[in-house]
Protein backbone atom coordinates (compact mmCIF):
# COMPACT_ATOMS: atom_id res chain seq x y z
CA UNK A 1 0.00 0.00 0.00
CA UNK A 2 1.38 3.39 -1.09
CA UNK A 3 0.90 6.74 0.64
CA UNK A 4 -0.67 9.51 -1.44
CA UNK A 5 -1.29 13.22 -0.99
CA UNK A 6 -3.66 15.22 -3.18
CA UNK A 7 -3.28 18.92 -4.01
CA UNK A 8 -6.49 20.56 -5.25
CA UNK A 9 -8.88 18.16 -3.52
CA UNK A 10 -11.75 20.68 -3.80
CA UNK A 11 -11.54 20.75 -7.60
CA UNK A 12 -13.92 19.31 -10.20
CA UNK A 13 -11.68 16.41 -11.24
CA UNK A 14 -10.40 15.46 -7.77
CA UNK A 15 -13.11 12.82 -7.07
CA UNK A 16 -11.78 10.70 -9.94
CA UNK A 17 -8.34 10.78 -8.34
CA UNK A 18 -9.75 9.96 -4.91
CA UNK A 19 -11.56 6.98 -6.39
CA UNK A 20 -8.44 5.84 -8.29
CA UNK A 21 -6.31 5.98 -5.13
CA UNK A 22 -8.88 3.92 -3.22
CA UNK A 23 -9.64 1.45 -6.01
CA UNK A 24 -5.96 0.65 -6.57
CA UNK A 25 -5.66 -0.30 -2.89
CA UNK A 26 -3.72 2.72 -1.71
CA UNK A 27 -4.04 5.29 1.06
CA UNK A 28 -4.65 9.05 0.98
CA UNK A 29 -2.87 10.55 3.99
CA UNK A 30 -2.88 14.29 3.25
CA UNK A 31 -4.73 16.80 1.09
CA UNK A 32 -4.67 20.52 0.40
CA UNK A 33 -7.05 23.07 -1.11
CA UNK A 34 -7.69 26.78 -0.45
CA UNK A 35 -11.40 25.93 -0.22
CA UNK A 36 -12.63 23.98 2.80
CA UNK A 37 -15.66 22.58 0.93
CA UNK A 38 -14.12 19.11 0.89
CA UNK A 39 -16.64 16.96 2.73
CA UNK A 40 -16.20 14.43 -0.10
CA UNK A 41 -13.06 13.27 1.73
CA UNK A 42 -15.28 11.49 4.26
CA UNK A 43 -16.52 9.22 1.47
CA UNK A 44 -12.99 7.87 1.15
CA UNK A 45 -11.34 8.23 4.57
CA UNK A 46 -11.81 9.94 7.92
CA UNK A 47 -8.07 10.07 8.58
CA UNK A 48 -6.79 12.48 5.92
CA UNK A 49 -4.74 15.43 7.21
CA UNK A 50 -6.30 18.41 5.43
CA UNK A 51 -4.85 21.91 4.94
CA UNK A 52 -6.20 25.10 3.39
CA UNK A 53 -2.77 26.77 3.53
CA UNK A 54 -0.16 25.39 1.18
CA UNK A 55 2.68 26.38 3.52
CA UNK A 56 1.28 24.20 6.32
CA UNK A 57 0.73 21.34 3.88
CA UNK A 58 4.35 21.71 2.70
CA UNK A 59 5.54 21.56 6.32
CA UNK A 60 3.43 18.47 7.03
CA UNK A 61 4.58 16.41 4.04
CA UNK A 62 8.19 17.36 4.71
CA UNK A 63 7.80 16.02 8.26
CA UNK A 64 6.37 12.80 6.84
CA UNK A 65 9.45 12.47 4.64
CA UNK A 66 11.62 12.30 7.74
CA UNK A 67 9.51 9.66 9.48
CA UNK A 68 10.55 6.65 7.41
CA UNK A 69 9.04 4.59 4.58
CA UNK A 70 5.83 3.76 6.44
CA UNK A 71 4.93 7.44 6.76
CA UNK A 72 6.54 9.23 3.84
CA UNK A 73 4.63 9.95 0.64
CA UNK A 74 5.29 7.83 -2.41
CA UNK A 75 2.96 9.85 -4.70
CA UNK A 76 1.48 13.34 -4.88
CA UNK A 77 -1.60 13.73 -7.09
CA UNK A 78 -2.03 17.22 -8.51
CA UNK A 79 -5.47 18.62 -9.43
CA UNK A 80 -4.69 22.29 -8.83
CA UNK A 81 -5.15 25.17 -11.32
CA UNK A 82 -3.06 24.78 -14.48
CA UNK A 83 -0.60 27.56 -13.72
CA UNK A 84 0.31 25.97 -10.37
CA UNK A 85 1.12 22.51 -11.72
CA UNK A 86 4.80 23.33 -12.21
CA UNK A 87 5.27 24.47 -8.59
CA UNK A 88 3.32 21.55 -7.15
CA UNK A 89 5.24 19.01 -9.22
CA UNK A 90 8.44 20.54 -7.84
CA UNK A 91 7.17 20.03 -4.29
CA UNK A 92 6.46 16.36 -4.99
CA UNK A 93 9.93 15.74 -6.38
CA UNK A 94 11.58 17.68 -3.56
CA UNK A 95 10.02 15.48 -0.87
CA UNK A 96 11.01 12.29 -2.68
CA UNK A 97 7.61 11.44 -4.19
CA UNK A 98 6.50 10.79 -7.75
CA UNK A 99 4.00 13.30 -9.17
CA UNK A 100 0.73 12.35 -10.91
CA UNK A 101 -0.55 15.50 -12.58
CA UNK A 102 -3.75 16.46 -14.37
CA UNK A 103 -3.75 18.09 -17.78
CA UNK A 104 -2.07 20.20 -18.94
CA UNK A 105 1.12 19.04 -17.27
CA UNK A 106 2.55 22.58 -17.61
CA UNK A 107 1.65 25.65 -19.68
CA UNK A 108 4.96 26.24 -21.47
CA UNK A 109 7.37 23.87 -23.25
CA UNK A 110 10.42 25.17 -21.36
CA UNK A 111 8.77 24.21 -18.04
CA UNK A 112 9.17 20.58 -19.12
CA UNK A 113 12.91 21.03 -19.62
CA UNK A 114 13.38 22.37 -16.09
CA UNK A 115 11.26 19.60 -14.57
CA UNK A 116 13.23 16.94 -16.41
CA UNK A 117 16.37 18.29 -14.79
CA UNK A 118 14.67 17.91 -11.40
CA UNK A 119 13.67 14.36 -12.26
CA UNK A 120 17.34 13.55 -12.85
CA UNK A 121 18.44 15.28 -9.65
CA UNK A 122 15.85 13.63 -7.42
CA UNK A 123 15.46 10.23 -9.08
CA UNK A 124 11.68 10.63 -8.98
CA UNK A 125 9.16 10.59 -11.86
CA UNK A 126 6.47 12.91 -13.20
CA UNK A 127 3.39 11.27 -14.71
CA UNK A 128 0.57 12.87 -16.71
CA UNK A 129 -3.07 11.81 -16.74
CA UNK A 130 -3.61 11.13 -20.45
CA UNK A 131 -6.76 9.12 -19.89
CA UNK A 132 -8.05 9.21 -23.47
CA UNK A 133 -5.13 6.94 -24.37
CA UNK A 134 -6.74 4.33 -22.11
CA UNK A 135 -10.22 4.55 -23.67
CA UNK A 136 -10.94 1.17 -25.33
CA UNK A 137 -12.51 2.68 -28.47
CA UNK A 138 -9.56 5.05 -28.93
CA UNK A 139 -7.01 2.27 -28.39
CA UNK A 140 -8.85 0.19 -31.01
CA UNK A 141 -8.91 3.11 -33.46
CA UNK A 142 -5.17 3.69 -33.01
CA UNK A 143 -4.44 0.06 -33.87
CA UNK A 144 -6.65 0.32 -36.95
CA UNK A 145 -4.85 3.46 -38.16
CA UNK A 146 -1.41 1.99 -37.48
CA UNK A 147 -2.30 -1.00 -39.67
CA UNK A 148 -3.45 1.05 -42.67
CA UNK A 149 -1.46 1.24 -45.89
CA UNK A 150 1.33 3.85 -46.14
CA UNK A 151 0.02 7.14 -47.44
CA UNK A 152 -3.47 6.69 -45.98
CA UNK A 153 -4.87 10.01 -44.77
CA UNK A 154 -8.15 10.60 -42.94
CA UNK A 155 -10.37 13.70 -43.04
CA UNK A 156 -11.31 14.54 -39.45
CA UNK A 157 -13.77 17.03 -37.96
CA UNK A 158 -13.42 17.50 -34.19
CA UNK A 159 -16.09 19.50 -32.36
CA UNK A 160 -16.16 19.93 -28.60
CA UNK A 161 -18.57 22.33 -26.90
CA UNK A 162 -18.90 22.32 -23.12
CA UNK A 163 -21.11 25.10 -21.76
CA UNK A 164 -19.73 27.36 -19.05
CA UNK A 165 -21.45 30.25 -17.27
CA UNK A 166 -20.28 33.64 -16.02
CA UNK A 167 -18.39 32.06 -13.09
CA UNK A 168 -15.81 30.75 -15.57
CA UNK A 169 -14.45 34.23 -16.27
CA UNK A 170 -14.19 35.10 -12.59
CA UNK A 171 -12.19 31.94 -11.90
CA UNK A 172 -8.62 31.20 -12.94
CA UNK A 173 -10.01 29.23 -15.89
CA UNK A 174 -11.01 32.46 -17.64
CA UNK A 175 -7.50 33.94 -17.38
CA UNK A 176 -5.39 32.81 -20.33
CA UNK A 177 -2.20 33.36 -18.31
CA UNK A 178 -3.42 30.90 -15.68
CA UNK A 179 -5.38 28.34 -17.72
CA UNK A 180 -3.71 28.62 -21.12
CA UNK A 181 -7.00 29.57 -22.75
CA UNK A 182 -9.62 27.43 -24.47
CA UNK A 183 -7.24 25.36 -26.62
CA UNK A 184 -5.20 24.37 -23.56
CA UNK A 185 -7.85 24.06 -20.88
CA UNK A 186 -10.47 22.05 -22.79
CA UNK A 187 -8.50 21.01 -25.87
CA UNK A 188 -5.15 19.58 -24.78
CA UNK A 189 -6.49 16.04 -24.19
CA UNK A 190 -8.07 15.95 -27.66
CA UNK A 191 -4.94 17.22 -29.35
CA UNK A 192 -2.88 14.62 -27.50
CA UNK A 193 -5.36 11.94 -28.58
CA UNK A 194 -5.23 13.01 -32.23
CA UNK A 195 -1.43 13.01 -32.35
CA UNK A 196 -1.26 9.68 -30.51
CA UNK A 197 -3.53 8.14 -33.16
CA UNK A 198 -2.59 9.95 -36.36
CA UNK A 199 1.02 11.05 -35.85
CA UNK A 200 3.00 14.26 -35.48
CA UNK A 201 1.92 17.74 -36.56
CA UNK A 202 3.17 18.78 -39.99
CA UNK A 203 1.26 22.07 -40.21
CA UNK A 204 -1.26 24.03 -38.15
CA UNK A 205 -3.49 27.08 -38.58
CA UNK A 206 -5.76 29.08 -36.26
CA UNK A 207 -8.85 30.49 -37.96
CA UNK A 208 -10.73 31.94 -34.99
CA UNK A 209 -9.89 32.69 -31.38
CA UNK A 210 -11.41 34.55 -28.44
CA UNK A 211 -11.91 33.87 -24.74
CA UNK A 212 -14.88 31.54 -25.40
CA UNK A 213 -13.98 29.57 -28.51
CA UNK A 214 -11.17 28.65 -30.85
CA UNK A 215 -10.96 26.90 -34.20
CA UNK A 216 -8.38 25.86 -36.75
CA UNK A 217 -6.76 23.20 -38.88
CA UNK A 218 -4.13 20.56 -38.21
CA UNK A 219 -2.25 18.49 -40.73
CA UNK A 220 -0.95 15.30 -39.11
CA UNK A 221 0.99 12.42 -40.62
CA UNK A 222 -2.21 10.44 -41.26
CA UNK A 223 -5.00 12.99 -40.92
CA UNK A 224 -6.25 16.42 -41.88
CA UNK A 225 -8.18 17.84 -38.95
CA UNK A 226 -10.66 20.70 -38.80
CA UNK A 227 -11.26 21.49 -35.13
CA UNK A 228 -13.60 23.67 -33.08
CA UNK A 229 -13.57 24.14 -29.29
CA UNK A 230 -16.04 26.24 -27.33
CA UNK A 231 -17.43 26.97 -23.87
CA UNK A 232 -20.29 29.05 -25.33
CA UNK A 233 -23.72 27.43 -24.85
CA UNK A 234 -24.99 29.25 -27.94
CA UNK A 235 -22.72 27.07 -30.11
CA UNK A 236 -24.55 23.87 -29.12
CA UNK A 237 -26.53 22.25 -31.95
CA UNK A 238 -30.27 22.89 -31.69
CA UNK A 239 -31.13 19.24 -31.04
CA UNK A 240 -28.63 19.14 -28.16
CA UNK A 241 -30.16 22.29 -26.64
CA UNK A 242 -33.66 20.82 -26.93
CA UNK A 243 -32.52 17.63 -25.19
CA UNK A 244 -31.32 19.67 -22.20
CA UNK A 245 -27.71 18.57 -22.56
CA UNK A 246 -24.92 21.10 -22.01
CA UNK A 247 -22.04 19.32 -23.73
CA UNK A 248 -21.53 18.20 -27.32
CA UNK A 249 -18.61 16.05 -28.40
CA UNK A 250 -18.19 14.87 -32.00
CA UNK A 251 -15.39 13.35 -34.06
CA UNK A 252 -16.07 12.37 -37.66
CA UNK A 253 -13.66 10.38 -39.84
CA UNK A 254 -14.23 10.60 -43.59
CA UNK A 255 -17.79 11.68 -42.81
CA UNK A 256 -18.59 8.86 -40.36
CA UNK A 257 -19.15 9.55 -36.67
CA UNK A 258 -16.62 7.96 -34.31
CA UNK A 259 -18.40 7.12 -31.07
CA UNK A 260 -16.46 7.59 -27.82
CA UNK A 261 -18.92 9.48 -25.64
CA UNK A 262 -19.21 6.67 -23.08
CA UNK A 263 -16.65 4.79 -21.04
CA UNK A 264 -14.94 7.68 -19.24
CA UNK A 265 -15.94 6.89 -15.65
CA UNK A 266 -13.05 4.63 -14.67
CA UNK A 267 -10.26 5.81 -16.97
CA UNK A 268 -8.39 7.56 -14.16
CA UNK A 269 -8.27 4.28 -12.26
CA UNK A 270 -6.88 2.53 -15.34
CA UNK A 271 -4.19 5.21 -15.66
CA UNK A 272 -3.29 4.92 -11.96
CA UNK A 273 -2.88 1.15 -12.30
CA UNK A 274 -0.51 1.66 -15.23
CA UNK A 275 1.53 4.20 -13.24
CA UNK A 276 1.77 1.90 -10.23
CA UNK A 277 3.01 -0.85 -12.55
CA UNK A 278 5.70 1.47 -13.94
CA UNK A 279 4.00 1.99 -17.30
CA UNK A 280 2.62 5.52 -16.87
CA UNK A 281 2.96 8.37 -19.35
CA UNK A 282 5.80 10.75 -18.53
CA UNK A 283 6.83 14.23 -19.59
CA UNK A 284 8.09 13.30 -23.05
CA UNK A 285 4.71 11.72 -23.78
CA UNK A 286 3.05 15.05 -22.95
CA UNK A 287 5.54 17.26 -24.80
CA UNK A 288 3.97 17.25 -28.29
CA UNK A 289 0.58 18.42 -27.02
CA UNK A 290 2.15 21.05 -24.73
CA UNK A 291 4.16 22.39 -27.68
CA UNK A 292 1.09 22.49 -29.91
CA UNK A 293 -1.29 24.29 -27.54
CA UNK A 294 1.44 26.81 -26.70
CA UNK A 295 1.86 27.57 -30.42
CA UNK A 296 -1.90 27.75 -30.99
CA UNK A 297 -2.57 30.26 -28.23
CA UNK A 298 0.29 32.43 -29.49
CA UNK A 299 -0.84 32.27 -33.12
CA UNK A 300 -2.57 35.13 -34.92
CA UNK A 301 -5.82 33.88 -36.52
CA UNK A 302 -5.78 33.91 -40.31
CA UNK A 303 -8.68 33.68 -42.78
CA UNK A 304 -9.67 30.10 -43.36
CA UNK A 305 -9.16 28.31 -46.64
CA UNK A 306 -12.57 26.85 -47.52
CA UNK A 307 -11.62 23.18 -47.39
CA UNK A 308 -9.61 23.70 -44.17
CA UNK A 309 -12.36 25.60 -42.39
CA UNK A 310 -14.51 23.90 -39.75
CA UNK A 311 -18.25 24.29 -40.53
CA UNK A 312 -18.77 26.20 -37.27
CA UNK A 313 -16.25 28.84 -38.36
CA UNK A 314 -18.28 29.42 -41.50
CA UNK A 315 -21.36 29.94 -39.30
CA UNK A 316 -19.47 32.50 -37.20
CA UNK A 317 -18.36 34.38 -40.29
CA UNK A 318 -21.93 34.61 -41.57
CA UNK A 319 -23.54 35.37 -38.21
Amino acid sequence: MKNFALIGVGGYIAPRHLKAIRDTGNRLVAACDPSDSVGILDSFSYDVAFFTEFERFDRHVEKLRRMGDDKRLQYVSICSPNYLHDAHIRLALRIGADAICEKPLVLNPWNLDALQELEKETGRKVYNILQLRAHPAIVELREKVRNTLPGTCYDIDLTYITSRGKWYFTSWKGDIHKSGGVATNIGVHFFDMLMWIFGDVKHHEVHYGDDRKMAGYLELEKAKVRWFLSIDKDDLPEDVKLSGKTTFRSLTMNGDEFEFSEGFADLHTVVYREILEGRGYGMEDARAAINLVYELRNSVPTPANGKHSHPYVEKLQHA
